[in-house]
């Protein structure tokens, strides 16, 4: 065998060798801060994303438990009501057996003129439509309280498996963010931003003027504290837990979540934007509070505390106005 030949071979099992031991070394190496940066990103819009579905979920079971409040209210009515239509149908049949049922041929072999005839005729008519009409109204009633029992059994049913989804998207949520905290140690030594210390942040808020001036002086308070998935304060926030509860404070009510925010604002253009409005982004996964002067406040994600942005810290969806 030549020596070019022994070469060749030695070289092919030395890069043999290498291909099968580099992978191992790759995967072993750490990952550089920048590659942690994009994980965490990336992990955090994902698990924001987990989060408004949550608190969209959360919401619904709010209105189920407002519409079974509902029926339980129309439901105590209208059971007295079936009750009270049952002993009247019961004190009908009752008379009727104890009296015995009076015909118009009781009406006719009785003595009397023909007046006195037509007004007993007239009487038995009268009470006739009078029985016929309280056992309809008692019909109508008992159909009324079972169709309304059948709605609130149903709300209930629905209102049970959201309140399943509920429990199994809250440990999902507990599960990821473990793991999106722990980058967050490899990346930066801490799993959350240090405490700030913005006791008296609201007195920088501008001066505006009505409700939306409450609302804005509210999120400026709001500078500082942490990022707390499904919360609306006061300690911590999500990104629509922040604006549902700066409108709060001025005496206005938004769902807490960024999509049901969506669809009860009044949609604006840029151009009309102004202190307290709302700033939408990310497909409606995200938000925040107009503060004016091209700033927004925003709850920004997992470990971070809440803080004041350009409007463009990503591109916006759109803009709405609390109405």
């Amino acid at each position: 065998m030549s020596p070019l030949i022994r070469t060749l071979r030695a070289l092919t099992v030395t890069a043999f060798a290498l291909a099968l031991i580099a992978p191992a070394t790759v995967a072993r190496a750490e990952p550089s801060p920048a590659e942690l940066t994009r994980r965490i990103d990336k992990a955090s819009t994902e698990l924001e994303t987990v989060v408004e579905a949550h608190n969209e979920l959360r919401e619904k079971i709010k209105d189920n438990q407002a519409a079974v409040g509902r029926l339980q209210e129309r439901i105590g009515p209208l059971e007295r009501q079936a009750a009270q239509s049952r002993a009247d149908v019961t004190e009908l049949a009752t008379t009727a057996y104890k009296t015995g049922n009076l015909g118009a041929v009781d009406a006719l072999l009785h003595g009397g003129d023909s007046a006195s005839v037509f007004d007993r005729l007239g009487t038995l008519d009268h009470l006739t439509r009078q029985r016929q009409a309280t056992i309809a109204s008692y019909t109508a009633d008992q159909q009324r309280l079972v169709n309304e029992k059948t709605r609130l059994d149903v709300t209930l049913t629905q209102q049970a498996a959201r309140s399943r989804e509920l429990s199994t998207a809250k440990r999902r949520i507990e599960r990821d963010l473990a793991k999106l905290y722990e980058l967050r140690r490899q990346a930066y030594g801490r799993a959350t931003d240090r405490p700030a210390n913005r006791a008296n942040s609201a007195d920088d808020a501008p001066a505006v003027s009505g409700q939306a001036g409450v609302a804005v002086r509210y999120a400026y308070g709001a500078l500082g504290k942490p990022y707390a998935w499904g919360q609306d304060g006061p300690n911590g926030y999500d990104c629509s837990g922040l604006t549902s509860a700066a409108w709060r404070a001025a005496g206005k009510s938004l769902p807490h979540n960024t999509r049901m925010q969506w669809g009860v604002v009044a949609h604006i253009s840029r151009s009309e934007l102004r202190p307290g409005d709302l700033v939408f982004y990310r497909n409606l996964g995200h938000m925040a509070i107009y503060v004016g002067g091209g700033q927004v406040i925003h709850a920004p994600t997992f470990g971070r505390n809440v803080e004041k942005r350009s409007v463009d810290l990503m591109p916006p969806y759109g803009y709405g106005r609390v109405r």
